[in-house]
């Protein structure tokens, strides 16, 4: 069977609609294995202003104090992902919410604690774990939070999460939803990028920001034997296709 994996990005509810749960079940129904990742920063960045804490980005990288770790992981996992999975369980599918703390689901260290704190980098995923969970029929809806060897949570971009467990499943498929249909340059909606191609294009920054740890994330996964990475606001179109230089040269 093959897996697909989808990182949802942006208001979680406006991704929601029928159009993806149709999908969703075209995949299903065509023996696909979906494993979805979630992210929140729209809905962190609200508590924190609210609770009149500083939302402070670098490099598409939320900086992380311990009180906006706090934050971060009540609403991953109190707002988020009970939202996610139970639109799921409404449309009938057997989903199952996931974090760091799931037999050490997402494994990590810091990524640079003097600038971003208690930001992490993905070092290994309990593959073997969703695996299973797949083979029972289940969806997966994983958090984008890591825990170290030494049982400290750390804040992980949905994107490199995303990315990671993917290239753990040797993923078919891997779309990274955000709240624009792919790279844009020059008014053009870009409909493939060979992986290659990204380094200038954020040398002319075309790709700056949050799309930052969407390519580097992508090429890493395309790397790692993931097929195809598309970048967009839909699951039911491609957005802008990301493609190993072979893949590319290939469909040249």
């Amino acid at each position: 069977m093959g897996v697909i994996v989808v990182k949802m990005g942006g208001i979680a509810s406006d991704n929601l609609d029928q159009s993806f749960f149709n999908q969703i079940k075209k995949w299903r129904a065509n023996g696909k294995q979906v494993v979805i990742v979630h992210g929140g920063g729209y809905y962190i960045s609200e508590m924190m202003t609210r609770l009149g804490q500083k939302v402070q980005i670098k490099n598409g990288l939320r900086v992380t104090d311990s009180s906006a770790l706090d934050v971060t992981r009540m609403v991953l996992l109190g707002q988020v992902q009970p939202l996610i999975t139970t639109k799921f369980l409404s449309e009938g599918f057997h989903a199952l919410g996931l974090s760091a703390g799931s037999d050490q689901l997402i494994q990590g260290v810091f990524l640079n604690e003097a600038e971003l704190g208690f930001v992490g980098k993905v070092t290994n995923v309990n593959h073997p774990l969703l695996k299973l969970l797949l083979e029972k029929n289940h969806i997966p809806i994983i958090a984008p939070l890591g825990i170290t060897e030494s049982g400290q949570w750390l804040n992980i971009n949905a994107d490199e999460v995303a990315c990671k467990v993917a290239a753990a499943l040797h993923a078919e498929a891997l779309y990274l939803l955000t709240d624009v249909p792919g790279i844009c340059r020059k008014g053009e909606w870009l409909t493939e990028v060979a992986a290659p191609e990204v380094t200038e294009l954020i040398r002319q920054k075309v790709i700056t920001g949050g799309m930052l740890p969407k390519v580097h994330g992508a090429q890493k996964a395309l790397l790692a034997g993931v097929k195809s990475v598309c970048i967009n606001n839909s699951i039911v179109t491609k957005g802008t296709q990301l493609l190993t230089k072979e893949c590319a040269q290939v469909k040249a």
